[in-house]
């Protein structure tokens, strides 16, 4: 799960929940940590900060702490969640009025319609 809000800084900020529950080895969270922030350097963001939080168990105490499959659903499904905060080119801004110089459909003087 990706939170974001827009920051006043020149650069984006990270920050990575993996609560044991869902994660309940620490090598597994300090796999999604690595593989989160290593996407995260690579991926264009503006500036927003955000965090990752995990919403579902990624795996269990039973199996292995980590694997390639684990790694390339983490990698996946990261780069979906950050593709989606990509900067995204711009609207052209309307033509600015200069000073002085009539609005089109707005009256000069009130109270009265423009001719």
């Amino acid at each position: 799960m990706l939170y974001t809000r827009p920051n006043s800084l020149p650069h984006a900020r990270l920050g990575v929940v993996a609560a044991k529950r869902f994660a309940p080895r620490a090598v597994t969270r300090n796999t999604i940590k690595r593989v989160t922030r290593e996407l995260f350097r690579t991926m264009p963001m503006p500036s927003v900060d955000c965090i990752v939080r995990l919403a579902r168990p990624v795996n269990a105490k039973d199996g292995p702490a980590t694997n390639r499959a684990l790694k390339t659903l983490l990698r996946t499904e990261l780069a979906r969640l950050f593709a989606s905060q990509a900067p995204r080119p711009r609207k052209p801004a309307p033509p600015a009025v200069p000073p002085g110089a009539p609005t089109p459909g707005v009256p000069d003087q009130p109270g009265r319609q423009p001719s």
